[in-house]
């Protein structure tokens, strides 16, 4: 049987280990054992804050909400409350964004509500 030499993956592995942990502090970037928990960490990281990204937008168009609704005297959970009982199917992310962008319309929004 012929002999197999792994030099070259074994080089290579760690060079592409190496290569993710780029911009890491201390020797998480330049030990190996250190560089494989370190992205082993980031990984389960980043997986947990795709789906955490989805609260913290919801929290951020409420937070728009709830201030663009205040200059007309209406509270965050009133104008939803409002919303629902007219029938009215605007999401959170389109509520944000016409308080934001287009504050005419939302004057008007909130105007019909009111009535």
């Amino acid at each position: 049987m012929s002999r197999v030499k792994r030099g070259t993956m074994h080089v290579k592995r760690r060079k592409n280990l190496l290569k993710r942990t780029k911009g890491y502090k201390w020797g998480r970037k330049k030990l190996i054992k250190a560089a494989k928990t370190a992205v082993l960490k980031a990984g389960q990281h980043s997986f947990a804050d795709r789906r955490k990204k989805k609260g913290d937008f919801r929290r951020a168009w409420q937070i728009k909400i709830n201030a663009a609704a205040r200059e007309y005297d209406l509270s965050y959970s009133r104008l939803i409350d409002l919303l629902k009982k007219n029938n009215i199917a605007l999401d959170r992310k389109i509520l944000a964004d016409l308080a934001a962008n287009n504050k005419q319309i939302f004057a008007n929004l909130i105007e019909k509500l009111k009535k």
